[in-house]
């Protein structure tokens, strides 16, 4: 079995050293980062997934997205018997980046700084959420991207089409370092999401994880790239999946066309970011 690292976030002391920590757990209420859970019909796999959220951090969001499955009274229910689960209800579907950037502006009223998005179809590993938040805990500036590992539930089209995209993430981003452009179990600083977010009108539907690691890229957040399992379940195991290979293929052409543009001009910019960085590297190696 592969063995996936497990981060320690810096604590100083009265003197001015710093010591690592053990993670915050569930049990100890995160003042600055918060886990999101954007919910459209999921199916009854959305209660096992938040179950699993809820032993691994506190507070959990979910938004649910305009469901019309029934899953939202459920969680609705769950929610009143337990303080560190709130549930957002959309009165409409209006796509996962919509209902993300909702989640994100309301987090960022209540003073969070952080958010570590997950998806709601048990996909994502809740097993790996202290890691994710410790990780964030110690490159606060940074976006912790889950790179997924596939077992053998993975359909081959999918994981060979993901490679096409993260092609061009990259490409788009003069190869910061994107690990993977589509893998939605992150941890992104709110206040630079935001800014992104409000100032565009894309990313509001399946778009919205790769366009944000490549404008956040553009925007001078930098990459950390932790491996993260990923498992897919059958319809018969409650798999829901709302992924159309048309549209959402189609969607994802449009997207980096646009993104490919605004890379164009931007290439001056991000080519000398590029070689600072490079120069720094390089410095700190003979340093």
């Amino acid at each position: 079995m592969q063995r996936f690292p497990t981060f320690r976030h810096p604590q100083r002391r009265p003197d001015g050293t710093t010591t690592l920590q053990p993670a915050p757990s569930a049990s100890e209420s995160a003042s600055t980062h918060l886990l999101l859970i954007p919910s459209y019909n999921p199916g009854s796999k959305v209660f096992d997934t938040v179950r699993a959220a809820r032993r691994e951090w506190l507070p959990v969001w979910v938004v649910v997205d305009g469901s019309t499955d029934g899953t939202t009274q459920t969680l609705q229910a769950m929610a009143n018997d337990d303080p560190g689960l709130r549930v957002i209800v959309l009165p409409k579907n209006v796509g996962k980046g919509a209902a993300v950037l909702h989640g994100i502006e309301l987090a960022a009223d209540e003073g969070f700084t952080h958010v570590l998005t997950m998806d709601s179809d048990g996909q994502h590993p809740a097993e790996l959420i202290p890691s994710f938040m410790a990780a964030s805990q110690v490159r606060p500036e940074a976006m912790i991207l889950g790179v997924p590992v596939f077992d053998a539930s993975a359909p081959a089209l999918r994981v060979r089409g993901r490679r096409v995209s993260n092609w061009w993430a990259n490409l788009e981003t003069l190869w910061t370092g994107i690990g993977d452009s589509l893998f939605g179990f992150r941890v992104y600083p709110i206040a630079p999401l935001a800014r992104v977010m409000r100032g565009q009108r894309w990313m509001r539907r399946f778009d919205f994880d790769p366009e944000a690691v490549v404008r956040m890229s553009w925007a001078a957040v930098p990459p950390v790239n932790l491996p993260a399992p990923v498992r897919y379940f059958a319809p018969d195991e409650g798999g829901v999946s709302h992924f159309n290979y048309l549209r959402d293929n189609l969607l994802l052409t449009w997207m980096h066309t646009r993104l490919f543009f605004g890379f164009l001009l931007r290439l001056p910019l991000l080519a000398a970011r590029r070689y600072a960085s490079g120069r720094d590297k390089r410095a700190e190696r003979h340093s």
